[in-house]
């Protein structure tokens, strides 16, 4: 990202309540946070360990003037003070101005934090919805909402918060939303959406276009095969355009064509295959729905990222602000991570280059502002 020293970008943080910030400033407790992240650190506490150390704490006064540090319980309080909104606006900012994405792939998906389910101080399991910019598996924004029952509208919520002007926005069939098709239209944008049985006229209608006979010179084909972990893959996409046929489609904003893709899999001589039907915005050739659709999975790669790398839902922290705040944080490292990686054609794992970063903090540069 930009060579910017990172309180340019969250000098502005709102917080719950007034803090003057005199002895240790919400951006000190911010910029902590991600470095010790940047180290693999998967909670405060150690964050706050690794902070203390005087080799750290002299590398925190000479990068960024941080020159004090708070006791934990302080140090923890001041992180809960960010109104996680505030957070995401700043975090939306930074990742804009930074990385070019006009014309690329959006993935929409939500991600519960299993922990939360399980703790008094939470109604409902902590539930976030997360816009990853496919492409280059970097995460755009988010926003919490307290259970999945309240995803949809959430997506609709980030897709107005986010510049999606020129972008092709994919997202699973619990998103296959009229109204939701309309907001990614009215931003800009274009959708691709999985069609399941939410919208049962709208798949019939489909099916019976790509699994019938009359229609088949009008069907563009395209298949490709893969072999993964031992298991064959043929996936096979269709795109149909004559919309006059699937009349269910005339209620979606500016559609242009549907599809499907049948994928058979074969391990030990077993094959198994799954359909799934699609709605499109954007003139799409069959080669197009299959590369497109099959990015609907990057979101999903950063789920898995949080899991493994910081244990996110075994995370126990009981303030929702800072659970939220956490959450943006893991965020802003592994993109980090990620445009370093996509730059430099690196095959390292993240696993490697976080404990790069606790052998020598100066690494943590490296990552943090790049030009």
């Amino acid at each position: 990202m930009e060579n910017k020293n990172i309180s340019d970008y969250f000098a502005e943080l709102e917080t719950t309540k007034e803090y003057d910030g005199y002895f240790f400033s919400i951006t000190a407790a911010v910029t902590i946070c991600i470095l010790g992240t940047f180290c693999g650190l998967r909670n405060m506490k150690r964050i706050h360990q690794w902070a203390s150390n005087n080799k750290i704490r002299s590398f925190l006064a000479e990068h960024f003037g941080i020159k004090d540090l708070v006791c934990y319980s302080w140090f923890t309080q001041v992180l809960g003070l960010i109104k996680p909104e505030s957070f995401n606006e700043c975090f939306i900012k930074w990742v804009m101005d930074s990385v070019k994405y006009a014309g690329l792939t959006l993935s929409f998906d939500g991600k519960t934090i299993c922990s939360t389910g399980k703790m008094k101080a939470y109604k409902n399991a902590l539930h976030i919805v997360n816009a990853q910019i496919a492409n280059l598996g970097i995460t755009l924004g988010q926003k919490a909402v307290d259970s999945k029952s309240n995803e949809i509208p959430a997506v609709r919520d980030l897709i107005e918060l986010l510049d999606i002007r020129g972008c092709l926005v994919v997202a699973d069939a619990l998103n296959c939303q009229k109204e939701t098709a309309q907001k990614i239209v009215d931003g800009g944008g274009d959708y691709l959406l999985s069609v399941k049985d939410n919208q049962p006229t709208l798949k019939k209608e489909i099916a019976e276009i790509i699994h019938g006979d009359e229609h088949k010179k009008s069907i563009e084909v395209f298949n490709k095969t893969e072999k993964n972990r031992g298991r064959i893959e043929l996936r096979t996409a269709y795109i149909f355009d004559n919309l006059d046929l699937i009349p269910a489609s005339k209620d979606w904003a500016k559609s242009v064509c549907v599809g499907a893709i049948n994928t058979q899999f074969t391990k030990d001589g077993v094959t198994s295959n799954e359909w799934h039907y699609f709605i499109c915005s954007r003139k799409l050739n069959a080669e197009g729905l299959l590369n497109h659709a099959r990015l609907e999975w990057s979101v999903e790669v950063m789920h898995w990222l949080l899991d493994v790398h910081f244990n996110e839902d075994s995370c126990r922290v009981v303030e929702q602000n800072t659970q939220e705040n956490l959450n943006i944080i893991r965020k802003i490292v592994l993109n980090c991570f990620r445009e370093y990686k996509n730059k430099n054609n690196s095959k390292e794992a993240f696993s490697y280059l976080m404990q790069e970063c606790m052998m020598e903090p100066e690494r943590i540069l490296d990552f943090l502002w790049q030009n």
